[in-house]
């Protein structure tokens, strides 16, 4: 048999949303369509912000305490949401999820990095595809910055993946250059990484907490891992499909 390439997709809050304030089914749904098109040849790990924005959508939070507790009690209402809906979608198209929860301390002990690496590898070989998220109870570093990019740098280069997908709301990075003249032009192929941050344009999602900057981040954590990283724009119907037949502009960090 063919040995799968294996993928990790890291979906933000505002490919999740569709840019809106609901959690976009019909995306869950073009994921799901693409994944199921794909498995013969692909395995897929996901990393998958949203849990705050599932939670915002039926209830609002009174309390005292600093926004950043209510943000994680948000996300404890939301994940569970968040899971179903994945599973419910991607049941439809016959694929199989499972939930994972992770945070930064995971990645600094070798007992938890090996247990990680372990239980994935039995879901994937499964035909289960996990979905991993912060645990934003007992963590709050995605929350405050970075909307799960890191995350899935870090899970990308644990797992030894062969490639990172990052779905996010642009075709790609633009030069600063086109930005500048609001005519924006996507870097296609990146190999010089010191060039790269020089074009980077500080800006934030509506729902994300990153940007730009934290997916460069996160593409500096895989080139170090020797792992290919792509910035695509998941807003797009069939993004991932796409992509592999080079049908839109993206950025590929080499």
């Amino acid at each position: 048999m063919q040995k799968k390439k294996r993928i990790l997709l890291k979906i933000g809050s505002n490919t999740l949303t569709k840019e809106t304030d609901n959690i976009s089914r019909g995306k869950i749904e073009d994921i799901a369509n693409q994944i199921a098109k794909l498995k013969d040849t692909c395995e897929f790990i996901i990393v998958s912000s949203g849990a705050i924005a599932v939670a915002k959508q039926f209830v609002k939070l009174e309390s005292k305490e600093s926004s950043i507790f209510v943000k994680q009690a948000l996300a404890s209402i939301g994940q569970p949401h968040l899971i179903r809906i994945y599973q419910e979608i991607f049941r439809e198209y016959g694929l199989l999820s499972s939930q994972c929860l992770l945070s930064y301390s995971d990645f600094e002990k070798q007992q938890s990095k090996t247990n990680i690496v372990n239980t994935i590898n039995v879901l994937v070989q499964n035909n289960y595809i996990p979905i991993i998220n912060e645990n934003d109870t007992v963590a709050t570093d995605e929350i405050q910055f970075g909307d799960n990019d890191k995350l899935a740098a870090l899970t990308a280069s644990l797992l030894n993946v062969d490639l990172l997908i990052i779905a996010t709301n642009t075709n790609g990075i633009y030069t600063k250059k086109s930005m500048k003249n609001n005519a924006p032009k996507t870097i296609t192929e990146v190999f010089d990484f010191e060039d790269l941050k020089n074009e980077v344009v500080q800006s934030k999602s509506t729902h994300g907490t990153g940007g730009m900057a934290s997916k460069i981040e996160a593409a500096e954590i895989t080139k170090n891992a020797n792992i290919e990283t792509w910035i695509v724009n998941g807003l797009e119907d069939h993004f991932i499909t796409d992509a592999f037949e080079n049908k839109v502009p993206f950025t590929k960090i080499k």
